[in-house]
């Protein structure tokens, strides 16, 4: 089994359907260049919190009118969950393109979370705390966070199939390594960290891969 095309890999990731936002979806063809650019700083306003933010004083930080942001979405907590469910979905497009045709499945594995763990890098105790506050923005985040546990799921039984790693339970496996990033970006959890959830993340990843490799 260990002469399999490389490329199973990539059609493993590809067969995962993508993740379901917890609202209506943005359309990003729709979009005009301005509020892609509003989106874009958004994302770094939230970085300190959001949750005593209201759209006016949004519109007054970026310097636009309540019409503009109004016209992107209904509310301050739908634009919240807009700008997540975008960065999240540009996140995982990175992650699908750091993997590639030469890898072995746990390569692939380490390759794609380290790059989707990557969007934790910066992430506050204030953003991770508010985002609790807003339901729609927490299931749009955990569904984004079980497709990560899906594909890795999905390359973890083709290095079982390969003969790779001993046979295992690999949704358990993929559930723990694939939701560190999410774990470790818990409000409680993150203060108490020598460095960011993503990097934790990746040192753990890299631990445990080498465990199931022996």
């Amino acid at each position: 089994m260990a002469d399999q095309p490389t490329s199973d890999v990539i059609d493993r990731i590809r067969s995962v359907r993508p993740p379901r936002r917890g609202g209506p979806r943005l359309d990003e063809a729709t979009l005009t260049r301005r509020q892609r650019q509003l989106l874009d700083e958004l994302g770094g306003r939230f970085d300190e919190g959001f949750a005593h933010l209201t759209m006016a004083e949004l519109a007054a930080s970026l310097r636009c009118s309540l019409r503009t942001l109004y016209a992107i979405a209904p509310s301050r907590d739908a634009l919240v969950v807009t700008v997540i469910d975008r960065n999240l979905r540009t996140v995982g497009r990175r992650a699908v393109e750091a993997v590639t045709a030469d890898m072995g499945p746990l390569e692939a594995i380490q390759a794609y979370l380290a790059t989707a763990n990557a969007a934790g890098r910066h992430t506050t105790t204030a953003f991770a705390r508010d985002l609790q506050q807003v339901p729609a923005a927490t299931a749009t985040h955990d569904a984004h966070d079980d497709h990560l546990v899906v594909v890795t799921r999905r390359l973890l039984d083709l290095a079982v199939e390969r003969g790779e790693i001993a046979p295992v339970d690999t949704y358990a496996v993929a559930r723990v390594i694939a939701s560190l990033g999410r774990d470790l970006a818990d409000p409680e959890v993150l203060p108490r960290l020598d460095r960011s959830p993503s990097e934790t993340a990746d040192e753990i990843v890299a631990v445990m891969i080498r465990g199931l490799r022996a």
